[in-house]
């Protein structure tokens, strides 16, 4: 008696597999996707086709990022393990970097190589999670928790500020409450604060003279915010352009002084000179030089350098 094809056997039986076959293949193609909308990798994609016809003098009159490559990565800020570095400012005077520790509130002073200087208690804080540097002493310092801005006065004397001595702002209700205002850096050329709410991003200016505000503050056009959420802002005082940092996008991105994107980078492992992903990048910011200075939680500092 003639044996069947193998084939020929169990129609049924090919006919499943191959349906579960697709079935996967589909869900693995949903899933992907899910993961590239909410991570915006399809709107990184068309940026990075953009960057691509950028014309020479284009990328030098801009911050242009793929240039950066880390030369202090993951340097640890010792004794800080638990207090959730949130945010980081240069200060062009002291020619140092003012950082704030989120969970257990303090400011601390380092140098550009990430070396501890002083820290200083915030009495009265409740979680600090910005800060940029005014001029002349002054820093201002946003608690999300408290929706809260401070303006504070450091002297080369200082060892611990008190919420009680220092002018106070009301940031007023967010869209997300639990994911309130948590960026800020200060325009020099336009006499203002930009401040960030975390999420849903966007983009606020409230007007002052580096001593106080005026007004109210007054919400800026977000659209090229395309990140899960945003962490801290900095601007490039050579080109005045604004950089915007998103912890759980893995990203910095150079926006224009029309709010248009200019460039970005990556900060997961491998890019950019950077060993490992970094791990929650909540601070960011320039100096006159070009040179970036990133912190992270829990406790720990990266400087970026362009390669010419």
């Amino acid at each position: 008696m003639a044996t069947p094809p193998l084939s020929t056997l169990n129609p049924a039986r090919r006919s499943r597999f191959a349906l579960r076959w697709h079935t996967w293949l589909l869900l693995v193609a949903v899933v992907a996707y899910g993961v590239a909308f909410a991570m915006h990798w399809d709107a990184r994609g068309v940026l990075w086709v953009k960057e691509q016809f950028k014309s020479p003098a284009e990328r030098q009159a801009s911050v242009w990022l793929p240039d950066y490559r880390a030369v202090i990565d993951a340097k640890p800020l010792p004794g800080m393990e638990k207090d959730e570095a949130s945010d980081v400012a240069y200060d062009p005077q002291t020619k140092t970097l003012f950082s704030v520790m989120g969970k257990n509130p303090f400011l601390v002073e380092l140098n550009l190589q990430g070396d501890v200087l002083r820290k200083m208690p915030l009495v009265g804080w409740s979680n600090p999670e910005g800060v940029t540097v005014l001029g002349d002493g002054r820093l201002a310092i946003v608690d999300e928790r408290e929706h809260l801005i401070s303006i504070v006065k450091v002297a080369a004397e200082t060892r611990e500020l008190n919420i009680a001595d220092f002018p106070k702002y009301d940031l007023g209700p967010s869209k997300d409450q639990n994911k309130a205002f948590e960026a800020v850096t200060w325009d020099l050329g336009n006499q203002q604060l930009v401040l960030g709410e975390e999420r849903p991003p966007a983009l606020f200016a409230w007007k002052g003279d580096g001593k106080v505000l005026t007004g109210d503050k007054l919400k800026l056009a977000s659209h090229a915010l395309d990140m899960r959420n945003l962490s801290a802002l900095a601007i490039d005082p050579r080109t005045g352009h604004m950089l915007a940092l998103s912890a759980d996008s893995h990203l910095l991105l150079e926006l224009d002084k029309n709010g248009q994107q200019v460039s970005f980078i990556t900060l997961l492992g491998g890019f950019n000179g950077l060993k490992n992903t970094i791990p929650r990048a909540e601070g960011v910011t320039m100096d006159e030089a070009g040179t970036l200075y990133m912190v992270s939680e829990p406790n720990l500092f990266y400087r970026f350098e362009k390669q010419r």
